[in-house]
Order: C-alpha cells, then sequence, then structure tokens
C-alpha cells in the first residue's frame, strides 16, 4: 500500500511514494559558488564521501542540474587530496541519480554527511533539494527528529497534524548506494482518512496504523515541532526568559563600525553557551542576505516608531494614537484599502529609499511579539531576507533570499500587468464558451501585432511560448481543457480552459495575471515553490502539468528490444555526433535516434513533441537544422507492416547497418523484402550485415500478385517550433496550409516603462520562412545565420522542441 512507486537512486530520479513531482528543477542553480569550500575530507569511518552540486554541470552529452548529488569512495578522495601532492582541482564521482561517472570541478561540490543525504535524496526536484541543503534549519530539524514526535505535515496543500512512526528506507533489495529516508507519519485529528496507507509501503509494514491514516513523506513536507527535551529547544528563549532581553527581533538598535555609527534592524536574537547575540540587517544594506552578528552588549537599542519603517519608508504608522483608531472594535486591524489582498496575490511593495520590489503573498497572519496583520511575500528577485522562516519557524517556503514578512498595509496591488490604457481594477477573463483554434485569415486577424499572444512576466517565456504553440492554431491536445482525466486537478483544467486558451482564441491576447494564476496553481500542485519566478523548461512544464496535474495519458509509447513498454510525453533525441549530418532535417534526427536506442513506436501518437540534441543549455549539436513540414512515421511504428525500399513490395527483413551505407538515401529506415535483401547483402562490403527478420500482419502475407498493394504511410504534420537564445523562449506557430503560412511569437519583445512597467507581447508574420525551406540542402548550409531574412535564423538556428500532430489520431485521443 502506498503512493506510486518510487525509484532507488540508481534507478534514476527519486520519486516521493506521497506522489511527489519528478523534478521541478529547470534551469535554476546557476551562481549557487558563493559558498565556502571549507573542506571535502569525509567524516571519519565514511565508506563514501558524498557532495552536492551548487551550481548547473555539463559533462559530455549528460547535463546535471544544480543540486543533484554524488559520491566517491573514501579511498579514491585521499588518493586525490594527499598531502603529498598539489590539491586536484577535479574530482572523479559516481551520480547518485544514473549510477553514471563523471569528474566535476570541485569548486561546485559542497560536502555532505551521510545522514544528512539521505534525508536530501528523498526530495526529488534537483533545485528545491538545494534550497533545503542551503537553508539548513528544516534539514537539522529532520536530523533531530524521532518517532513518537508530534509534526505538522503538507497534503493536499493543507497543513494536517500528525505522528512520527517511523523515519527511514522504505526502498529494499536495492544496490544503491545510498537510500534515500523517508518520514512515516501518522495522521492525527483532521487528518485522519486523508493518508495513502495504513502504515505499509509496497507490501511492507513500517508502522501499524488506521487505513488511509499513513503517509510516507520527505522532510521538505514535515514541519517539526521540537521536543520538550531537544537541546535545541533550551536554546531558544523562553517567554519569561525574553522579558529580560533587552533587545527583540524588529527593534531598531545601533552599533560601531570602524567607529562609524551604524543603525539596523534586529532581525534575530539568539543565545551560543551563556552570552547573547543579535543578528542585525544594517539599513544601508536594505534587504539585502548581508547580516551582522554582533554581541548584544554592543547593540544599543533605539526608540522605534514602526516595526518595519525601514521597509516601508512612505508607509509609516503615525503616531499611536491613530493607531489605535485603526484596530476596529472587534480587535483585528482595518486593513482598508488592502480588502482585496489575499495569499496568491500579486503585490508591491516600497523599500527602504524608494525602492520598489515585487511578489506574491504566501501567508497571512500574526506573527509572535507583533500586534499589526503580516503578510510574508515571496519576491520576484533575491531581495528578501527569508526562506519563509520566522524566529525558528516557517510560515511558508521560498527560495532563500526570496522571502520578507511586511506589514499587511504596506503591500499594494500590482499593476504591472496591465497596459497603460487600463490601470484600473483588472478582472480576469471569464469566458465560459468555448472556442476553436485560429486558422488561416482568421489567426491573422485575430493573433496579428503589438499586445498580442500571452504577455510575459518573470521568467514565464517557456510558458507563454509552449502555451502559445499547443492551443493557438491547433486542437490536438484540446482534450486537456474538457477530458475529465482520472487524476484531473479541476481548478488547474478551469485556469488553463478559461482564463488563457479560450481569451487567447477570442481576442488574440493573454494578461501576464492569467498566466502567473496558472504558475501559482503549479507551484501549490507541484511542491515546487519557483514556478512563480524561476527559469524553466518547456519540457518540465509540460511534464508536470499533463502527467502529475491533469493525469492524461501518456503522448509516446514506446518499446526498446522487446522490453517493457515506456511511455513519456516529450521525446529527447539522443545521438553521437554524426559527421555526414552537416544540416540535418529532423526526419533524419528522429531516425537516427530511433535506430541508435532500438525503440519503435507501440501506436500512432496523435502529438509527437521532440527535444533537439543538445550538450547542456548552451552547446547545439548542429548550427542548422532544417525543419521536416512532415515526419513519416511509417518505419518507426511497431509491428506494422514496411514497404520494401528498393522494389516497393512487403518488406521482411530490417538492416541497421545499410542504414549507414552512404549508398543509399539519406533518409529511411533501410528495409527489404527476401528478395531483394538477398540482392543487396550479396555484395562484399555488406555480406558481414545481420539483417533482423520484421513482423509482418496476417492480412499482408496472402496479398495479391508483387507490388499491387501499396503499403500505408502514417505521417504526421508540424504545427510548431520552439525555440531559445540565451535563456528565452519563443515559437513558430504555422497557422496554414503553405509554406509561407507561419507567424513568430515573442512574449517578452517589447517593454513599456522601467522596471515598474509591463512586457509588450507581439505576433508578427514570417512568410520568409519559406524561401529557406524550398533552398537546395547545398545552398542552405552556406547561409550565414547573420545575413537570413527576418526572423527565419531563429527557426533554422536555435529550434529546441518541434511538435507535430497527426489529425487522424487526434479524432480519437
Amino acid at each position: 500500500m502506498g503512493g506510486p512507486e518510487a525509484r532507488p537512486p540508481g534507478g534514476s530520479v527519486v520519486t516521493s511514494p506521497e506522489a511527489e513531482e519528478p523534478g521541478c528543477g529547470g534551469g535554476g542553480g546557476g551562481g549557487r559558488r558563493g559558498m565556502t569550500m571549507t573542506s571535502l575530507l569525509p567524516s571519519a569511518g565514511d565508506g563514501n564521501c558524498y557532495y552536492i552540486l551548487t551550481e548547473d554541470c555539463a559533462y559530455g552529452s549528460k547535463y546535471f542540474q544544480a543540486g543533484n548529488m554524488c559520491f566517491c569512495s573514501e579511498r579514491s578522495y585521499l588518493r586525490n587530496f594527499s598531502d603529498d601532492r598539489p590539491p586536484a582541482c577535479f574530482l572523479k564521482v559516481i551520480m547518485l541519480d544514473d549510477s553514471s561517472t563523471v569528474t566535476i570541478n570541485v569548486e561546485i561540490l559542497q560536502p555532505v554527511r551521510e545522514e544528512a543525504a539521505v534525508f536530501l535524496l528523498a526530495i526529488s526536484s534537483h533545485n528545491e533539494r538545494l534550497n533545503y541543503f542551503l537553508e539548513r534549519l528544516s534539514l537539522e530539524a529532520a536530523l533531530r527528529a524521532v518517532p513518537g514526535q508530534k509534526v505538522m505535515v503538507e497534503v493536499d496543500r493543507q497543513h494536517l497534524p500528525g505522528i512520527i512512526r517511523y523515519i527511514g528506507s522504505i526502498y529494499k533489495n536495492t544496490s544503491a548506494a545510498l537510500s534515500p529516508f523517508f518520514f512515516g507519519v501518522e495522521l492525527q485529528g483532521e487528518g485522519e482518512n486523508r493518508g495513502r496507507s495504513d502504515g505499509s509501503y509496497h507490501g511492507t509494514e513500517y508502522f501499524k496504523c488506521k487505513r488511509n491514516c499513513g503517509i510516507f513523506l520527505p522532510f521538505s513536507r514535515v514541519q517539526f515541532t521540537p521536543m520538550p527535551d531537544d537541546d535545541y529547544m533550551k536554546q531558544k528563549p523562553k517567554p519569561d526568559m525574553e522579558e529580560g532581553v533587552p533587545v527583540k527581533v524588529g527593534d531598531a538598535v545601533s552599533f560601531y563600525v570602524d567607529e562609524v555609527l551604524t543603525k539596523g534592524i534586529a532581525m534575530a536574537v539568539y543565545r551560543e553557551g551563556t552570552q547573547w547575540f543579535v543578528k542585525v540587517c544594517p539599513e544601508e544594506e536594505g534587504t539585502t542576505d548581508i547580516f551582522r552578528e554582533i554581541p548584544m552588549d554592543s547593540v544599543v537599542k533605539e526608540s522605534l516608531q514602526s516595526l518595519f519603517s525601514p521597509f516601508e519608508s512612505d508607509m509609516g504608522l503615525g503616531h499611536p494614537n491613530q493607531m489605535k483608531r485603526e484596530i476596529s472594535e472587534s480587535g483585528e486591524e482595518c486593513e482598508s484599502g488592502n480588502s482585496s489582498l489575499e495569499v496568491n496575490s500579486m503585490v508591491q511593495i516600497t523599500l527602504d529609499k524608494g525602492n520598489q520590489v515585487s511578489g506574491i503573498i504566501r501567508w497571512l497572519g500574526y506573527l509572535p511579539q507583533i500586534k499589526h496583520k503580516m503578510a510574508g511575500v515571496e519576491l520576484d528577485e533575491d531581495k528578501g531576507v527569508t526562506a519563509g522562516e520566522w524566529l525558528g519557524k516557517y510560515y511558508f517556503h521560498c527560495a532563500p533570499k526570496r522571502g520578507l514578512f511586511v506589514r499587511l498595509q504596506s503591500c499594494q496591488p500590482d499593476v504591472r500587468f496591465q497596459c497603460s490604457s487600463n490601470r484600473g481594477q483588472e478582472v480576469l477573463p471569464q469566458t465560459p464558451d468555448s472556442f476553436p483554434p485560429l486558422r488561416n485569415e482568421a489567426a491573422v486577424r485575430v493573433l496579428r501585432g503589438r499586445m498580442k499572444g500571452i504577455q510575459g512576466h518573470c521568467n514565464s517565456c517557456y510558458m507563454d511560448a509552449a502555451l502559445f504553440s499547443l492551443f493557438s492554431c491547433t486542437s490536438v491536445l484540446d482534450s486537456m481543457l474538457f477530458k475529465p482525466f482520472l487524476l484531473c486537478d479541476r481548478n488547474v483544467q478551469s485556469i488553463l480552459r478559461d482564463e488563457i486558451v479560450n481569451p487567447l482564441r477570442k481576442t488574440g491576447f493573454v494578461r501576464a495575471r492569467s498566466v502567473m494564476h496558472l504558475r501559482e496553481q503549479l507551484t501549490e500542485k507541484g511542491q515546487c515553490s519557483s514556478f512563480t519566478n524561476a527559469e524553466k523548461d518547456p519540457e518540465e512544464f509540460l511534464n508536470l502539468i499533463m502527467h502529475q496535474i491533469l493525469g492524461i495519458e501518456p503522448l509516446l509509447k514506446l518499446q526498446s528490444g522487446g522490453q517493457k513498454e515506456q511511455d513519456c510525453y516529450c521525446y529527447q533525441i539522443f545521438m553521437d555526433k554524426q559527421e555526414d549530418l552537416v544540416v540535418p532535417d529532423v526526419q533524419q534526427l528522429v531516425e537516427h535516434s530511433f535506430l541508435s536506442s532500438d525503440l519503435k513506436l507501440v501506436e500512432i501518437p496523435s502529438c509527437f513533441i521532440i527535444q533537439m540534441p543538445r550538450f547542456g543549455k548552451e552547446y547545439k549539436m548542429f548550427s542548422k537544422i532544417i525543419p521536416s513540414l512532415e515526419l513519416d512515421i511509417t518505419d518507426l511504428l511497431l509491428d506494422s507492416p514496411r514497404e520494401c525500399c528498393m522494389c516497393g513490395d512487403v518488406a521482411t527483413l530490417e538492416c541497421s547497418d545499410c542504414f549507414k551505407d552512404k549508398v543509399f538515401a539519406a533518409t529511411g529506415l533501410k528495409q527489404f523484402c527476401s528478395s531483394c535483401s538477398r540482392q543487396v547483402h550479396s555484395h562484399y562490403r555488406r555480406k558481414t550485415h545481420k539483417p533482423t527478420r520484421l513482423h509482418v500482419p496476417e492480412e499482408f502475407h496472402s496479398r495479391s500478385p508483387r507490388g499491387s498493394q501499396q503499403v500505408p504511410r502514417e505521417k504526421m504534420e508540424l504545427f510548431a517550433v520552439l525555440c531559445i537564445e540565451t535563456s528565452h523562449y519563443v515559437s513558430f506557430v504555422k497557422y496554414g496550409p503553405e509554406n509561407e503560412h507561419w507567424m513568430f511569437f515573442d512574449s517578452m519583445a517589447d517593454r513599456h516603462g522601467d522596471e515598474n512597467g509591463f512586457n509588450i507581447p507581439t505576433v508578427t508574420l514570417c512568410p520568409e520562412v519559406a524561401k529557406y525551406l524550398d533552398l537546395p540542402l547545398a545552398v542552405l548550409a552556406l547561409e550565414q545565420p547573420r545575413d537570413m531574412d527576418g526572423v527565419a535564423k531563429r527557426l533554422f538556428c536555435d529550434a529546441y522542441m518541434y511538435m507535430y500532430q497527426s489529425k487522424k489520431m487526434a479524432l480519437y485521443k
């Protein structure tokens, strides 16, 4: 019993048994090297040394995101870092996710104790894993936790009470170097019947509880309440002790730095042994992550008019009597002017010196020792002071330096998403009707122009480009909008349909606020705090919304060498560098990739999403790729009739060696009827080839005379291409049948105003693409990208993902 199957390390990505999403890391993680690399030396007695990557790393054709974990043996470490030789700059390690051996720069490796590594490994999102490693407090609480301890756990976006009953691995008979540790929790009170098991997982009992009252979670989904005898608790000031402490959190203080009087705000008060310290955020540093830890006796408390006055220069509380008038008779603050703000509202805040920041309210309520209603805000930029924690307790979770607690009255609705002619109250487009995709002249009339398409905001281009490609001019995946899938989240589905797709097809424009609404839901459903602000890749978004949230049937069913079927939503092309492929087309790349991996399509897909081969995000394997307007998948289908490439009769044999023979055509797998195979392989250069026998459907065994029955061809048509350049995604969409019928979409093509302005999305027609599609291959290869007309260069040189559709199959799926 329990959740869906979780794979241990050594068998690819770890998935939480509570159905935590398989990775929402995206492109985050760069720039983490500022950590001090104190020592790579393992703890005494450890058989292995464990590390976590603090930056993205490319190694050959593999790409490892920051947050990946790896290890090397203690013996291997000592061999590289012995005292009698210069320190090594690189270390050979084994990645825990896929067991591959790679060599990595030690500057981006941070050592992790084994007892901490097992907890971190249970977090499947690399980016989230790194954030918890950097933030430390939750990890340290997990290390101190014991069975019997009361906790709050996050289940279906709600925090429920429970008791820890088990801490450890739930994977048996695994040969992995390290097995992740989960918390087995028995849900209590309102959490009863909200669990996933009775304390068992995959037939093994780890603890006993009532049915649907047990759940297994990574520590990132658990809020720990310290035990009464916890040493950590003893270090926290008790309420009666706090009365004797001269400085409290939020007080304005002064202290001397190099004989210069400096002012700041007390962000934390703590004790080490017998001495008290104050963690101060100096005024000159504003809201950066630069703090000073100063002994209590070196700090002078100042009179403070408002708890957060440095952060609210134009939001002062005024006279105390005025403050009293703002308290209603019921004892609650009157938040007049901000009554519309709630959790997930997008707001702007004025900091010290008039600087403005924007973000999303993640929590509302009252903090200890503060009588005003507060808002916990996740900022768009690293200008905060926390990761959602206040005095050792987490009220929400976000990336380090992205969280800020301010008075709710200091928050103002964010109006940047509105065009200059409409700065009033924004009303989200709620369109109950359904609108078909736009084609031909209708697409041009509705979509072309400035402030058309989907408006971008805060690293949303990956999602904007994907949504525009999938829904503007095709209905191949419209089932996502209506079909009642087994796992379907109605809220996400209605936002996608009513706030994004229908307005796009009706008016040609979707506000950034609508996309942010979807991003907020993805953040909640995907258990990853970075979907609202971080850079991501389209495939990460598509996998999350299709698989984990909407639960739609996988778009592709693949089989490799007669093994068990594999399901996926996007197909990544893997291949070695082909010297003979100078300017390949998509057809050639797909065929090479399928052949090298011995893959076949089990059935005809309605939608075939293909990622181009890349080494990391930057290195492109080919300088140009020709878009194949049609993708012939006949020879890629499993147990489908095939045509002899020589005579056109039904093929009975396939030869992978002939595929590489330059005597034959550049595209198309090489299959033959029996007589043609004998003739072809009679040549002395091909006598060593080993053709494999094909399965021929029964109805083709007893067909009429040779060549009289033509094998049907299965072709898919190209409907969109996503392109990337310097981490910015755009898309090309084919809106009509002709080669000239292409439009180019950029969600951030222009901008109105400075950092408080808004992006202007633009859709332009690009008929110049047809000119290059019609060029002979030799001529196209010589074309210099800088000399190509219009935006054609981006289609041919920056392609990241191709999208094909089968209109025939779309009728049934």
